[in-house]
């Protein structure tokens, strides 16, 4: 407790910045999911290839992509820019297949009867069958924000400061708290954001709740 008390306001600054490359990329990859998977729904052939090749990216090892990236992109080993980017690889590995099953799951009658309705192309996706595809694609967000969270303490190892930073200094010095402050701070941190997924899904399917008995 006395190590919590005197660092207090850096575990909250190591906070802020797990918060920032954990939740950026989470936003950024699930914006590039949306097509990949959309693409890999609309035109079955491409299906397999996007399984496979994004299986094959999250298979990389994190410590391994954290160092090569800067040789492939031009940044400097300490630019927090490379995880951002390693973390964007991940969560689009893991929700590209996640959207195009969602869209999937749509029952074909409905998109059917939204083309009827005059709901074609674009509008269709955006007014039908996104909207259905929500508590799919969410299952898949709450599994890749608890994801990043973890991975992302990984990148301590080559010096970007995060809450993975109380674990190098721990180990280095020897001393358990910083490490349990550590691990109890990431598990807190992937608890609050695996609520908001979930909040955000209720909020945007409203019919379901609505569905549910008394």
């Amino acid at each position: 407790m006395t190590y919590l008390a005197d660092h207090w306001g850096n575990i909250l600054t190591l906070a802020g910045r797990h918060l920032y490359l954990s939740l950026l990329p989470l936003l950024i990859g699930l914006v590039l999911s949306l097509p990949i998977g959309w693409l890999a729904r609309r035109y079955t052939a491409l299906y397999t290839p996007v399984v496979i090749g994004t299986g094959l990216l999250y298979t990389l090892p994190s410590l391994a992509v954290f160092i090569l990236l800067p040789g492939i992109i031009g940044t400097k080993i300490l630019d927090p820019v490379n995880v951002l980017v390693a973390m964007t690889i991940y969560t689009v590995a893991l929700l590209a297949r996640t959207v195009a099953d969602g869209l999937g799951a749509v029952p074909e009658e409905v998109r059917l009867s939204a083309t009827a309705m005059g709901y074609r192309g674009l509008s269709r996706l955006v007014r039908v069958e996104l909207p259905l595809a929500v508590p799919v694609i969410a299952a898949g967000l709450r599994v890749a924000v608890v994801s990043n969270v973890s991975i992302v303490s990984v990148a301590a190892l080559i010096g970007v400061p995060q809450l993975g930073s109380l674990f190098t200094d721990g180990f280095n010095r020897n001393f358990l708290d910083p490490i349990v402050i550590g691990v109890v701070a990431c598990v807190v941190l992937a608890l609050v954001l695996d609520l908001a997924v979930v909040l955000l899904s209720r909020l945007l399917t409203p019919w379901l709740r609505a569905g549910r008995p008394a």
